[in-house]
């Protein structure tokens, strides 16, 4: 029994949701296929269901994936933001279609952070439960528990998501807040920025050891602006850009980009910014791109 290749895109959209990581998750898909193989024909032909089996053992690496990445992150260099996407037909040339990930509400970069902040077992119980739609006997199956123990996992990830939750803003709304944004960050605007932001602000960058970036979050509309205001220096083009789903922006020297920025818009404001500076995030955005 073979699987078809028509499976792994799913596999990777589930993946990346439970991990945050493009990276990650090709790993993780990679390592099934790897054990679907090392099976032999007789223990394939046994398998009633090749897409299940395979779901459920992407969902276990996941789950020993974001039991150690707690500390690997203890060893990260700054702060840790989840790998930013483009839309799918921004992605640059040599990146596998099937690994392009499918951009709804919950690939935004908020909504990611979100589950960043839940126990690996809370995770992978809610994103299967309530994003793709699994039953809790499958979840558990997964997990390691009981239906009834991954039900109160994720209730208590849905407690989580509610309270981190703001009334959303249309598209185009949020599109016209980074618009103003970037043309006042261009003009190196300190008051038109402050404008731009809720008084209690945050900004937070991720530089992973690889590119220089402040090492703990900013707070506060105007320590944010002063930060932006005197980094926009000469040979950077600010371009906008669709970022997980949402308006967000890229940043290029050279030609190259060397950041991704994405924004938690409330009404006419901006109260997150996350940056993401780490050259090891930015694949679908730089390559095929060759720095001058």
């Amino acid at each position: 029994m073979t699987i078809p290749t028509s499976e792994r895109p799913a596999l990777i959209n589930v993946a990346y949701r439970l991990l945050g990581s493009l990276a990650d998750a090709e790993d993780a898909v990679q390592e099934a296929y790897a054990r679907w193989y090392a099976l032999t024909p007789h223990q394939r032909d046994a398998i009633a269901a090749p897409a299940a089996w395979l779901t459920t053992v992407v969902g276990r690496i996941c789950l020993d994936v974001l039991g150690s990445a707690r500390v690997r992150r203890e060893r990260y260099v700054g702060e840790w933001i989840p790998e930013p996407l483009p839309d799918p037909a921004e992605w640059i040339g040599g990146t596998d279609p099937a690994d392009r990930v499918t951009l709804d509400e919950s690939v935004t970069m908020a909504f990611l952070v979100v589950l960043d902040a839940m126990t690996p077992a809370e995770r992978v119980a809610f994103v299967l439960h309530d994003v793709f739609r699994y039953p809790f006997a499958d979840v558990a199956e997964i997990v390691g528990r009981t239906p009834a123990a991954c039900r109160q996992l994720a209730s208590s990830a849905r407690r989580r998501v509610r309270t981190a939750q703001t009334p959303a803003t249309p598209s185009v709304e949020q599109a016209g807040v980074v618009k103003q944004f970037k043309a006042a960050w261009e003009a190196k605007d300190i008051n038109a920025l402050v404008g731009l932001l809720t008084p209690d602000a945050t900004a937070v960058g991720d530089g992973g050891g690889r590119a220089h970036a402040v090492l703990r979050p900013i707070e506060g509309a105007g320590e944010i602006a002063g930060f932006f205001a005197g980094r926009a220096t000469s040979g950077l083009t600010f371009l906008e850009r669709t970022v997980n789903g949402q308006p967000g922006l890229v940043v290029l020297a050279d030609d190259v980009p060397v950041a991704v920025l994405a924004f938690d818009v409330v009404g006419d404001r901006i109260r997150h910014i996350w940056a993401v500076l780490n050259p090891e995030k930015l694949r679908p955005w730089t390559a095929g791109t060759t720095p001058r």
